[in-house]
């Protein structure tokens, strides 16, 4: 059994001692994170060692984005796509080489995409929509089961979200964004796990905006995911999310999601 999580954490550092209280508790075998914000050579390497994860793939920069994967397992990294296209810290691949060997796994930060769902006013948004584009054309050359994880910025169904019909405008689940994220599910037949094991309508969301999460208002939106090739997908077992992560101190605005494999 191998099991795998992902979790954007908004800044490792700063948040250093809730991923090491996660570690403990949850003790997933590996550990993808997104926007770490920190260079590579500032990343906290001696956190992750002490809590006895010893492999890690860092691809980081100064302040902003950046990804890394800890493992408990052997890993090699393999790849560190610029889906951005602007030299952004946004992805890295690996391949584990104990428990799971040979599995790909690929941790990606998506673009937000800026405020207003329009790439001629807002060219965040045509980035964003640019990134899943390369995205695709990569997805669609995959030859081996590959795990994808990350904060992808898009939740595509209606019940991903508080109010369907509110953010229809809003950036993240804008008809396109959806189509276009559907785009890259079929290139290569991902399977969404965390409606695979927890099935639409069923609530399964994993960010919260700080305000209107501290105002006890239940407005979220399931933006974090783990999709898999449809053979690896047959080999998860579980799924959750730990929600309570978003009420310990200092939280990330997103939580952390778990799958579990028999491989």
């Amino acid at each position: 059994m191998v099991s795998i999580a992902t979790w954007n954490i908004n800044s490792v550092r700063l948040r250093a001692d809730a991923v090491v209280r996660f570690l403990e508790q949850e003790a997933p075998d590996v550990l993808c994170l997104q926007e770490i914000k920190c260079a590579e050579h500032l990343f906290p390497h001696d956190v992750f060692e002490a809590a006895g994860y010893t492999h890690r793939a860092v691809h980081g920069q100064k302040g902003y984005h950046g990804v890394a994967t800890v493992s408990r397992i052997p890993l090699r990294e393999v790849s560190r796509h610029d889906w951005q296209d602007n030299g952004e810290a946004r992805h890295v691949g690996v391949e584990l080489l104990g428990a799971g060997q040979g599995l790909i796994l690929e941790n990606v930060y998506i673009p937000a995409g800026g405020d207003i769902p329009d790439r001629a006013v807002n060219p965040k948004f045509g980035q964003k929509l640019d990134f899943l584009e390369r995205m695709t054309r990569w997805a669609d050359r995959i030859d081996r089961p590959t795990l994808i994880v990350g904060d992808f910025n898009i939740a595509p169904l209606e019940c991903d979200v508080y109010d369907h019909k509110a953010l229809l405008k809003v950036v993240s689940h804008t008809p396109l964004e959806v189509a276009t994220l559907q785009r890259f599910a079929d290139a290569h037949g991902w399977v969404d796990l965390g409606r695979k094991h927890i099935p639409a309508p069923q609530r399964n969301w994993t960010w919260w905006s700080y305000r209107t999460y501290w105002q006890e208002k239940d407005r979220g939106r399931r933006l974090d995911h783990m999709w898999a090739s449809p053979e690896l997908a047959a080999q998860s077992t579980a799924h959750r999310f730990v929600e309570e992560t978003r009420r310990w101190e200092q939280p990330s605005d997103h939580v952390p999601l778990i799958t579990e494999f028999a491989l």
